[in-house]
């Protein structure tokens, strides 16, 4: 192969590469924006049921909407990023980069796995969003028939309205309980997917540490620090499940 085509295929490479981190780098904002508006939602939702009731034609279409676009437009950054990796596989077969090919298919699974996080990220978070709403919705159903029965039939009965003020507190403890899941489940999400950062970012620093001993120390401080942020983690999570429990049974 001539040099020209040599220096030809080495940048028709680096465009691939390029456009790869260029659509991975949105993908995790979009991936974060995605996982904060489906919470929140769910969030504003479960606060003010009454209020939502009131305005679905408004903010509800309006949440629906962008909850679409969104996915809309995280499912078209995937596709595009799986024919970019698709690209780069075609490359890695071509005779101008047997040469090179060790090192052009440990940059292409890298590429691979981290489009594979972000796809596993995206289903989770779009799958536990639904199940939300649908619990919700089944929730907001409940109330609706409820204040629709105290409308008609004119409840004066004290022990009933008693009964139905219980109903109410239960449901909002219920709706409370459901945040506190839905905020668990949105951080364990993260976690595992900043786990699995981490745990290939640790494989590869070992394999250098293992070439480079001047590298050892480097790892035993990323190690320290991971025992230790799992340890805040750990506290954290039982401080919040003991109050949780406390202002449940309170």
């Amino acid at each position: 192969m001539s040099t020209t085509n040599m220096a030809s295929s080495s940048n028709y490479w680096e465009d691939l590469r390029k456009q790869a981190r260029q659509l991975e780098n949105e993908l995790d904002l979009k991936l974060v924006s995605f996982s904060k508006l489906c919470t929140s939602y769910s969030s504003s939702s479960s606060r003010d049921q009454r209020t939502r009731d009131s305005r679905s034609d408004s903010v509800g279409s309006s949440h629906d909407n962008m909850l679409v676009a969104m996915t809309t437009e995280l499912e078209q950054l995937l596709a595009n990023l799986t024919a970019v990796n698709d690209r780069m596989a075609e490359y890695t077969h071509t005779p101008g980069a047997t040469s090179h090919n060790a090192a052009l298919m440990h940059t292409l699974q890298r590429h691979r796995d981290i489009l594979q996080d972000y796809t596993l990220e995206f289903h989770k978070t779009k799958s536990n969003f639904f199940s939300l709403r649908e619990r919700e919705d089944l929730l907001g159903s409940v109330h609706r028939d409820i204040e629709s029965y105290k409308s008609s039939v004119g409840v004066n009965n004290r022990r009933t309205e008693l009964i139905l003020k219980e109903h109410e507190h239960l449901r909002n403890s219920d709706s409370l309980i459901d945040n506190a899941i839905s905020i668990a489940i949105a951080t364990k999400e993260n976690i595992t997917f900043q786990r699995g950062m981490l745990k290939s970012i640790q494989t590869r620093v070992t394999t250098l540490a293992n070439r480079f001993p001047a590298i050892n120390s480097l790892v035993q401080k990323i190690n320290l620090r991971k025992r230790r942020d799992s340890l805040i983690l750990g506290g954290v999570i039982g401080v919040c499940t003991i109050l949780l429990l406390l202002y449940t049974f309170h």
